[in-house]
């Protein structure tokens, strides 16, 4: 297939070359000239100017969008001079569902279909192979369906329903992941504070083999501690929050279901700040493993 992929930062670079590794034509974009050339590179045709997507994606347009949430409206609009009836935006960000079934009502009355995605797996499954929960049209669903499976690991995407389905879900699985990650980081401040002499990368070695709560963040820790060793002297103990955490609260407050340990997470990433703890630190080198997250200690 032949596709438009606006945005070429960590993520949406590994997806561009893992689609041009399954034979897809891509034509990106990105206001960095660097992840445009890198792009190219990669086998990538690349555009500045996005009124140039009209002649280069001839017939039905899909175009992948992978910005941050906060300037999609400004891409939808600046792609609107040269989209017609039929065609395809796909939102990959972490955008608000909420503002995804809104762009995808208002692209509706003209005749544009807009769709979302839900990735988890972070730069490494963009490029190896990701997790994807997908909202929209079914039947553009179905029509694209090769460019989702050639993107996702094995049996690792699925279409979860009508648009905002898959920012949705994918929302919850990051509220999800943020009482996992405390969980992790608890128990093992816990350890670390022990009247016991514990080798804690022995310790999550141990855990990540075999045990009930064996699982890839585990196994990133373990990662964390051979590359940082077991004290993460380098890593902030301030965890950052990015937005998923309390739209999930604000979630499940809006439907009446209770929610304290997504809660609590959130509240111990906000309160943080100024307060860092051993906690803090493996939650932070887990955001690191995964997302490629910014985590060092400021000097």
């Amino acid at each position: 297939m032949k596709i438009g992929y606006i945005g070429l930062g960590k993520m949406g670079l590994a997806m561009v070359k893992r689609l041009l590794d399954h034979g897809h034509e891509v034509v990106a974009t990105d206001p960095n000239e660097a992840a445009r050339k890198e792009a190219e590179a990669a086998g990538a045709e690349t555009v500045v100017n996005l009124t140039e997507f009209d002649e280069k994606l001839p017939g039905e347009k899909f175009i992948w969008i992978m910005v941050p949430h906060n300037v999609v409206d400004q891409v939808i609009s600046d792609l609107s001079d040269i989209l017609k009836p039929g065609d395809v935006i796909m939102d990959g960000g972490n955008s608000n569902y909420q503002e995804t079934v809104r762009r995808g009502n208002d692209l509706k009355e003209k005749g544009l279909v807009f769709m979302d995605v839900g990735t988890s797996g972070g730069p490494s499954g963009a490029r190896n192979g990701a997790c994807m929960m997908i909202g929209g049209d079914r039947e553009k669903f179905q029509k694209y369906e090769q460019l989702f499976k050639d993107l996702s690991t094995e049996g690792g995407y699925a279409y979860m329903g009508k648009t905002g389905a898959g920012h949705f879900v994918k929302m919850v699985h990051n509220g999800i992941e943020y009482g996992m990650m405390q969980a992790i980081g608890e128990g093992f401040e816990i350890l670390q504070k022990s009247p016991f002499d514990l080798d804690l990368a022995e310790v999550s070695r141990i855990y990540n083999n075999g045990s009930v709560i064996e699982s890839r963040l585990v196994g990133w820790l373990q990662k964390a501690y051979r590359e940082e060793g077991v004290e993460l002297s380098n890593i902030s103990g301030e965890v950052s929050h990015s937005g998923e955490g309390l739209w999930t609260v604000e979630a499940a407050k809006k439907e009446g279901v209770p929610a304290p340990v997504i809660e609590a997470s959130l509240k111990f990433r906000i309160d943080s700040t100024g307060n860092p703890s051993y906690t803090g630190q493996v939650v932070s080198a887990l955001r690191n493993q995964f997302g490629g997250h910014s985590v060092k200690k400021k000097d």
